[in-house]
């Protein structure tokens, strides 16, 4: 699982990131840029969401259908989507048409038509992703949950409000796409099977005069953090929590990993076996490490009957808690197990590998190979799981929740009060 990088940092502030494997017959890449959601101006939040449709709708000398059969042209599978601290552009595709989707990824970036005849449509679709969310519980307790647990605006909904999105013109997304996109801290990462010198060539051609001006991150807000009900009449009542964890630059990262591996991995886990296994309480029960580069927690969601949410919470809490008690060897040997499977799954896929590779040098500033990150997993022990839980014990929760009547969460250590 060795790897073997290249890297190269373009005078316009754009990190150009390179894995050969010469045994794919695919290449992938993963471009970030500034343009997410916490750099959407309040007054039409969205517009990142926004902006990524309209990118796609022509460019160059191409217009929307003709960009889109270009791409379909080369087997490209792609997308475009704003995230909380970035836009990432993604695209995988046979090896040898990685050039032709460079040239074709390079004139979006560089000279997007952005025209006032394809605004309408992008705009409508994300106000239909916006309506969507009340029809899909589960995915709006999550949003609403990262919204008060992140700082904002790192935490708020990509999608903005109805308002928002009806306030934005054609005209204010231009200017924040211009005044956004910039190549200074932007990052594109290959991966698969291309010549390096050959795309490394290409692109300083293509990007290497590519303009725009460095912008300072929004400054943060304390999040809003304690228990939110959310009413809605329906069958099911959806359970939604959090805490802080490790970052993922910080050394207590992978005992972070493990930790949260043994809580929720694999039909072994312990949310599974007692939630789900045992008492029969929730129809799905998960938990799910996110780091951004200056927050992180743990996400734990479940699903389950209005009648049995109460207790769905209190075993939840329970098991968390339990955690700090201590884990077992079968357990941390379980983990590591799923874990180092996942970087082996992860090690076949280009889009993979490019993806990780993108975001290792935003969260770290260096690239990690699968032989350090399986290394770092198995050298883990249990003393160290036990050290992290004491730095981050499972407290100062974040908890939203979505159904016909709210929870009972007296006594709890929620975030914004007193441990």
């Amino acid at each position: 699982m060795s790897d073997n990088f290249h890297i190269e940092v373009f005078s316009n502030g754009l990190t150009l990131l390179g894995r050969v494997m010469d045994d794919m017959s695919s290449a992938a890449m993963s471009l970030l840029v500034r343009c997410g959601s916490a750099d959407d101006p309040p007054a039409i939040a969205g517009a990142g969401a926004v902006a990524a449709e309209w990118l796609g709708r022509g460019a160059g000398q191409r217009d929307s259908r003709a960009l889109n059969d270009a791409l379909d042209s080369l087997g490209v599978q792609h997308s475009t989507n704003a995230q909380s601290e970035h836009m990432q552009i993604t695209a995988a595709m046979l090896g040898r048409n990685l050039p032709a989707a460079i040239e074709i990824y390079a004139d979006i970036l560089t000279k997007p038509r952005l025209e006032d005849n394809t605004f309408g449509p992008c705009r409508e679709l994300i106000q239909q992703d916006l309506i969507a969310l009340e029809d899909e519980p589960a995915r709006k307790a999550g949003m609403a949950l990262r919204e008060r647990f992140f700082p904002q605006p790192w935490g708020r909904c990509p999608y903005g409000r109805s308002e928002t999105l009806e306030a934005m013109t054609a005209e204010t997304l231009r200017e924040h796409v211009v005044s956004h996109m910039s190549p200074d801290g932007g990052i594109l990462a290959l991966a698969g099977k291309f010549d390096w010198d050959a795309a490394r060539d290409m692109l300083a051609e293509r990007l290497g005069d590519w303009q725009g001006l460095a912008r300072p991150e929004p400054a943060a807000a304390r999040p809003a953090g304690g228990a939110e009900h959310i009413a809605k009449d329906s069958a099911q009542t959806h359970i939604a929590l959090a805490w802080p964890s490790a970052l993922c630059s910080s050394e207590r990262y992978y005992a972070a990993r493990l930790g949260e591996a043994v809580l929720s991995r694999g039909m072994g886990s312990r949310l599974f076996t007692e939630v789900r296994e045992k008492r029969g309480l929730a129809y799905h029960v998960s938990a799910n490490y996110t780091s951004l580069r200056n927050s992180a927690g743990i996400f734990v969601y479940a699903g389950t009957r209005p009648a049995l949410a109460q207790q769905t919470l209190d075993v939840t809490l329970g098991e968390i808690a339990r955690l700090g008690e201590g884990i077992s060897d079968d357990e941390l040997a379980r983990a590591k197990t799923q874990i180092r499977s996942s970087l082996i799954m992860q090690s076949q896929s280009t889009s993979a590998r490019a993806s990780m590779m993108a975001g290792d040098w935003y969260h770290l500033g260096r690239l990690r190979s699968l032989a350090e990150l399986s290394e770092k997993i198995q050298a883990v022990s249990k003393g160290d799981v036990m050290d992290y839980l004491r730095e981050f014990p499972p407290r100062q929760f974040s908890i939203l929740t979505i159904g016909p009547e709210p929870l009972d969460t007296t006594g709890l250590a929620l975030s914004g009060e007193d441990a």
